[in-house]
């Protein structure tokens, strides 16, 4: 009895590591969806400015700001979906710890598989959401042109 609640116990610690690390996809998922509700907004914004103005160089301009604004949501949509699929994985680690123990089944090779894959849909999701924000800082030079 002793000595399986020891086991239990090394299992627990090392599953709080992958626990952190969900945390921080979880901090990282609120950042990138407050980002989207407010590059939707702004695109609301942007596309009722389109009918109302007449003068070309601006409704150029303006067009080039909304076509980055969709490209910026097409990226941080895709973002999320890597993170929350990383997110996933961390979890099937987690989970996969605990089975492999209870089951007394061999599984060291699938939860190493699943954490480097976690991680890798980790490193995509942090690649797009720094295209993103270059992106987003790209547009404001843009902005200087025409001021409102």
């Amino acid at each position: 009895m002793e000595n399986s609640v020891q086991l239990l116990a090394s299992i627990i610690q090392l599953a709080v590591a992958p626990v952190f690390l969900l945390a921080g996809i979880a901090g990282f998922l609120n950042v990138m969806s407050g980002r989207l509700g407010r590059i939707v907004d702004r695109a609301r914004i942007v596309e009722v400015r389109v009918s109302t103005i007449k003068e070309e160089p601006r409704l150029s301009m303006i067009r080039i700001e909304l076509r980055t604004l969709w490209r910026r949501v097409h990226l941080i949509n895709w973002s999320i979906g890597m993170c929350t699929a990383s997110g996933l994985l961390v979890c099937s680690v987690i989970v996969s710890l605990f089975v492999g123990h209870l089951w007394d089944l061999h599984i060291a090779e699938v939860v190493i598989s699943l954490f480097i894959l976690a991680l890798l849909l980790l490193i995509i999701a942090l690649v797009l959401f720094l295209k993103e924000v270059q992106l987003a800082t790209r547009i404001l030079h843009v902005g200087r042109e025409f001021p409102n």
